[in-house]
């Protein structure tokens, strides 16, 4: 028999090209369409609606340029390399190896896919938002534990998978794990509402729920899932394999609850900052930091200067002698401010210090005036980019290939099986690390400045907010100017006219804003109400309808959502329209997001907003059928992507430290509960539709 030749062809560099621009456009183009939707709206509300201008617009824009570019290459290295690898290994476990391997590959594989999941790293940056003695416990686990938190949602993960491989190969049925787990964080959560601590806890841990199901998670835990299944018939439906998603939310709840009632005794109760830096609590408040030098730092940043004495035993001199070390030793400054560069001491010292701590650094009062002039209005020095791409690039790295070699090994020394397509997986774990590098870079820069930025100006529908980025000092001041009115009331304001921006304006003037020994007025611009007055209601219907709309249209341009629509449709014979399940799903996201956002205005303990719907969930689900069980639980799985996650807790915190609420947290849990509701009860009247359409044809 004569040998078949292979003819190879080749192609040019233009050629190459060519084929490759329609595929990347494509990809490219699916994520704008993910993400399009929500930022348009938010840029829209902030600056037509509020008529208030983005900050820092051009670094925000090309934030979401670079998540748009960074999921595009995130989502086809998942695609081209892990989950290949998660679908040869679900195939090949169940036939090669026996049970307690399957678990401990289900377990890790858990543990390991939500340290690659993109969002997972909002946690950690939302700490900085926590005011230590406001809530000690949320602040340790956010701060100095926040790798522990992380961990705690990942073991979670991995004993939800664990179970949900169970439940794949003996055809368990998904009610009991609710009844279970929702009792057991129903318990947990009202206990937490009587530990000062913990009830600042339980939004956060509810949360974490909501960060875990992303584009790592799920579509791993399936394919691994979808490959036992085809190897170990037990005669369940093929719905089955969705309760994942169900327990892969409701376990890291649980373990973050846990880890909480941990260090409950490692921290002081909550209490005014001045009583929190106290010498008798000292012992207690450096469990909340690394180190002494931390703790000084986190105290000059955000404490007033009566605390920060205290931790000088109220010695002036003391003070005084460490910040003029602070000014010579770079290692101390990088030890007590986070940053080294003289540059960042200097911009504390005019955002922040008092006069006696400015000329501790500014000896002579021509260096302090010129300070004043370059750190006017300035939050924060403007970090260098190299900084910002190696350390998202290092956490990257430090998510994905630890997983990736793990599949490797459990793919050559358990299984004995050669990589298939290595050119391909190989090419795809490349993609994904820089994906998700590029990813992080544009939360940091774009998604959470747009989020944070929203969320601390919508307030303004309904109260007064000050607007400190556009806050300036006004050097040369001098008393003379200001003036006094008279209202209609009798009632005198003073005030004094300044050129801002080349335009003269009234400016109430405020006497803690004047400083008279440097002759510097700080003036922070004031905006709203804007709807209905300080006491009318119109201003916060408008915050409530900006949330419900925010999350009825985020949940329309998830790619998931559509996806689960199909297989809806298809496992119901076309009974459950695609199109219902999606509207059901969109509404019941908008109407979550409007109660958790109407959590933090009015402060309201995050239970009473669970306890009822998850209590009418149980109802529900005792008397739906397994098929719509697994469905409506799975579907708030779907609907936090990694562009929602982001957003929706940086608008909830910037609400938060608008209206002077301790945390946050809790859009994202009751964002999570109502779209279970809103389908499992379309659930019910779908069965009975068809069950009327079975006894009319019979």
């Amino acid at each position: 028999m004569g040998s078949i030749q292979q003819s190879v062809v080749k192609i040019t560099a233009n050629q190459k090209i060519g084929l490759l621009v329609p595929y990347v456009k494509e990809r490219i183009t699916a994520q704008i369409k993910a993400i399009a939707l929500i930022v348009i709206y938010l840029i829209c509300f902030q600056t037509i609606v509020l008529n208030i201008a983005i900050s820092e617009a051009a670094i925000v824009a090309t934030g979401i340029a670079v998540v748009v570019l960074g999921l595009a290459f995130f989502m086809e290295g998942l695609f081209l390399g892990l989950m290949p690898l998660g679908e040869v290994i679900g195939i090949k476990l169940p036939q090669k190896t026996k049970l307690p391997i399957i678990l401990t590959f289900a377990f890790i594989l858990g543990l390991g896919a939500t340290f690659a999941e993109p969002a997972i790293g909002i946690l950690k940056t939302a700490g900085a938002y926590v005011k230590a003695w406001d809530a000690p416990l949320l602040f340790l686990l956010l701060n100095k534990y926040s790798n522990y938190l992380v961990y705690s949602v990942g073991v979670g993960v991995g004993i939800a998978v664990l179970f949900g491989m169970l439940r794949f190969m003996y055809g368990w049925s998904l009610k009991p794990f609710i009844y279970i787990l929702v009792g057991i964080l129903s318990a947990f959560s009202i206990w937490a509402l009587f530990q000062p601590n913990m009830k600042f806890l339980t939004g956060l841990a509810w949360d974490c729920g909501a960060v875990t199901t992303g584009p790592v998670t799920v579509p791993l835990v399936l394919a691994l899932g979808i490959g036992i299944c085809r190897i170990v018939s037990s005669g369940t439906s093929e719905s089955s394999g969705l309760g994942v998603v169900t327990l892969a939310s409701l376990f890291p709840i649980l373990a973050v609850l846990s880890l909480g009632a941990l260090y409950l005794n490692h921290v002081p109760q909550p209490m005014e900052e001045a009583k929190f830096f106290a010498k008798e609590n000292q012992t207690k408040i450096l469990n909340m930091f690394n180190d002494k030098n931390e703790m000084i730092g986190y105290a000059l940043r955000n404490a007033q200067p009566n605390s920060q004495m205290a931790l000088f035993n109220g010695n002036r001199e003391k003070m005084l002698e460490f910040i003029g070390r602070l000014k010579k030793d770079p290692i101390l400054r990088k030890s007590v401010l986070g940053k080294g560069d003289i540059e960042h001491l200097k911009n504390w010292a005019v955002q922040k210090g008092t006069e006696s701590q400015r000329f501790a650094i500014f000896s002579e009062p021509n260096a302090l005036k010129e300070a004043v002039k370059n750190y006017s209005g300035v939050k924060n020095i403007i970090t260098n980019p190299v900084d910002v791409l190696l350390r998202n690039g290092k956490a990257a790295v430090q998510a994905i290939i630890p997983l990736a070699i793990f599949f490797f090994l459990v793919l050559f020394l358990v299984l004995r099986e050669k990589l298939p397509r290595p050119d391909e997986i190989i090419l795809g774990i490349i993609l994904a690390v820089v994906g998700m590098g590029l990813f992080n870079v544009g939360i940091e820069l774009g998604l959470s400045k747009l989020g944070n930025s929203v969320g601390t100006n919508v307030p303004s529908s309904f109260t007064k907010i000050h607007l400190i980025n556009e806050r300036q000092t006004i050097i040369n001041f001098n008393e003379e100017i200001v003036q006094t009115a008279i209202k209609p009331d009798g009632k005198k304001e003073i005030f004094f006219y300044a050129n801002i921006n080349d335009e003269y304006v009234a400016i109430p003037f405020d006497q803690s804003s004047y400083d008279p020994s440097n002759k510097e007025y700080i003036h922070t611009p004031t905006k709203g109400p804007l709807f209905g007055g300080e006491k009318g209601i119109s201003g916060f219907l408008v915050v409530l309808l900006f949330a419900f709309v925010m999350g009825y249209g985020a949940t329309l341009a998830e790619p998931a959502l559509n996806a689960l629509g199909l297989k809806v449709e298809e496992l119901t014979v076309g009974t459950f329209k695609k199109s219902l399940l999606i509207q059901a799903v969109a509404s019941g996201v908008g109407l979550g997001m409007l109660l958790g956002v109407a959590k933090i205005i009015w402060n309201v303990p995050l239970v009473y907003l669970l306890f009822p719907p998850y209590l009418l969930l149980l109802i529900i689900t005792k008397i739906s059928t397994e098929e719509f069980v697994n469905i409506a639980w799975d579907s708030a799985g779907v609907t936090t992507g990694p562009i929602t996650v982001p957003l929706v807790l940086a608008i909830g915190l910037g609400i938060g430290k608008q209206v002077n609420v301790v945390e946050g947290f809790g859009i994202l849990s009751m964002a999570s509960v109502c779209p279970i509701l809103a389908v499992l009860t379309v659930g019910l009247y779908v069965n009975k539709k068809r069950k009327a359409i079975r006894q009319e044809s019979a």
